[in-house]
């Protein structure tokens, strides 16, 4: 039994993957610019003593991690469900 998606019964299947495609580039550039801004600020504010914006942008730095590691395991966790799905 050869179960697949069939990607191309949806009307501009290739528009849409494009637009997949962008939204997943815009969240991994900007995942990686608050991750640097964020350790910028963390270093900055520690140097000069202020923990509290320090720990604000320790956060930051964490959220940005976050973001980033879901953006690559949503699309690794969808190929291997697409994958386990032709074996079932």
């Amino acid at each position: 039994m050869d179960v697949f998606p069939d990607f191309g019964g949806v009307g501009a299947a290739a528009e849409l993957r494009s637009i997949v495609g962008a939204l997943l580039m815009f969240v991994l550039v900007t995942a990686v610019l608050m991750l640097i801004v964020c350790a910028i600020v963390w270093a900055v504010a520690s140097a000069h003593g202020n923990y509290h914006a320090a720990t604000r942008a320790r956060t930051g730095l964490w959220v940005a991690v976050g973001a980033a590691a879901l953006a690559g395991a949503g699309v690794a966790w969808l190929n291997f469900l697409l994958d386990v799905g032709t074996r079932l």
